[in-house]
């Protein structure tokens, strides 16, 4: 038996607001002859310039790249739907795509770190990054177990909200140290939840 958690999230409530745009849009770029998996690589790609930016230093640039390159996830998944071309495959392509962003910002800002001999800057970026993964991996293994574990504090979108405005303002120190912590606290919240809703099944089955 499947337990889904039928709360609608963060990044669910976005997608229902901003439906009336994403979908004009990404009927435009579908009828240009852009595939949803190019508009995945144009944004990984855009991420990658705006990593190079953070490692240079140039936090103002780096965020606004990634400001504009961040919409793109919810593109191609919209694009994938209007074309009828919703598969399991592009969900896991753009599922990993998506923490290879993570990863490469993150990485931009633990290079500029390392070679500002910001010590403790280096081990937050390495915990935001640790954080950012766990949130993923205990949804997807939740996922494999039969529960939809979307519960918690910091979920990718809201990890995007903390850091580009503190990428902006040449805070990125400060985007750290919030993602390090709530990060790694929702990964911990779901566990908990996925602890919770294993419990249950269990009582069901008796």
């Amino acid at each position: 038996m499947t337990h889904a958690n039928s709360k609608k999230t963060f990044t669910d409530h976005l997608r229902s607001i901003f439906k009336w745009i994403l979908d004009p849009i990404g009927a435009f770029i579908n009828s240009v002859g852009i595939t949803p998996n190019i508009m995945t690589l144009l944004g990984l790609a855009g991420t990658m310039l705006g990593g190079y930016y953070l490692a240079q230093g140039n936090m103002l640039i780096g965020g606004i790249v990634i400001l504009f390159m961040a919409p793109i996830d919810s593109l191609d998944g919209t694009m994938a739907r209007l074309r009828g071309e919703s598969t399991e495959f592009g969900a896991f392509v753009d599922s990993v795509s998506d923490r290879y962003s993570e990863l490469i910002i993150i990485g931009g800002l633990l290079y500029y770190f390392t070679a500002t001999n910001n010590d403790n800057g280096v081990m937050l970026a390495y915990l935001a990054a640790a954080g950012s993964i766990l949130v993923s991996y205990v949804k997807a293994r939740a996922e494999g177990l039969g529960f939809q574990a979307k519960v918690g504090l910091l979920t990718r979108v809201e990890r995007y909200i903390v850091l580009i405005p503190c990428l902006i303002f040449n805070q990125p120190f400060a985007a750290m140290f919030i993602i390090a912590i709530l990060a790694n606290i929702t990964a911990l919240q779901r566990i908990f939840y996925v602890r919770k809703e294993m419990h249950r099944r269990m009582t069901e089955n008796k």
